[in-house]
């Protein structure tokens, strides 16, 4: 199995830690990684207003050329000891499909890897980041949407979205972290799981029959309110039955936190 550390981020990073981009790798490299993908957050579809108070949810448009070019450098700089891939984490956001298209095909041809995920979605006439903090979830979506059950299925109806939307050549294939929604699980949890259990095994079906892959993502670990991976137990088992490939990704915002949890993908891949 090649260790790989697919689901990264950087300085470029407005919520993240401002360490150079070099101490990520070379956490990578001390921990025998053979590849590392970088996939910053992309900067947001033209016309959509991050609806987090700081509005650092994603890289700044101006800092998309510099970004490139860093990561281009460190592929080079690096080249005999580990393999860099430059990538991007693209948020879908429902209705912003034609920007979001656009953005990747200004970008997609300097990409070697890429991420599908879904952070945003709307309350009313504005749009909620899904994971920002407990209190967001807590005094915007519950209310808008009657319940936690009811969020959990508005999520997954918008994952049906993201694998469907035609974002044309460069759309990413693999999906980020598909059970985010539960971040705030240990405080919020769903108790009609019916509701939304069938929409999540339909969104699994959808990303088997068009050949998309799995973020196996250990953030979810890290967070106070979550302490598990992305996709839960219950999730892993179901796409395992149907034979979706699963890419671990550390979803470092630190460079302390690259690799992180790496033994339970290794575990995974000798089941």
């Amino acid at each position: 199995m090649l260790k790989w550390d697919a689901h990264t981020h950087s300085p470029f990073c407005p919520h993240g830690s401002q360490a150079a981009l070099e101490s990520y790798i070379e956490q990578a490299i001390r921990k025998g990684f053979e590849r590392y993908s970088i996939t910053e957050h992309a900067p947001l579809p033209q016309g959509f207003t991050d609806p987090v108070p700081q509005q650092d949810s994603a890289m700044r448009m101006c800092d998309l050329e510099p970004y490139l070019y860093e990561c281009e450098r460190l592929k080079k700089k690096y080249q005999s000891e580990i393999e860099i891939l430059t990538g991007l984490e693209i948020d879908y956001i429902t209705g912003y499909e034609a920007q979001t298209q656009a953005l990747l095909e200004h970008v997609g041809p300097q990409l070697d890897d890429a991420i599908l995920s879904v952070h945003f979605l709307p309350v009313g006439q504005h749009w909620t980041c899904l994971d920002y903090s407990a209190d967001q979830f807590s005094t915007d979506l519950i209310p808008f949407y009657g319940t936690v059950d009811d969020v959990y299925l508005q999520y997954y109806n918008t994952l049906e979205k993201a694998v469907l939307a035609d974002l044309g050549t460069y759309k990413p294939k693999r999906i980020g972290h598909i059970t985010l929604i539960e971040k705030f699980k240990q405080i919020f949890r769903p108790k009609n799981k019916d509701k939304w259990w069938g929409q999540l095994m339909y969104v699994l079906d959808l990303v088997r029959k068009y050949g998309y892959t799995l973020d196996f993502n250990t953030a979810g670990l890290r967070k106070e309110h979550c302490r598990d991976i992305y996709p839960s137990e219950d999730v892993l088992q179901e796409a395992l039955k149907l034979d979706i490939p699963f890419i671990y990704g550390s979803d470092a915002h630190d460079p302390k936190d690259v690799g992180s949890e790496f033994a339970r993908f290794e575990r995974l891949d000798k089941t």
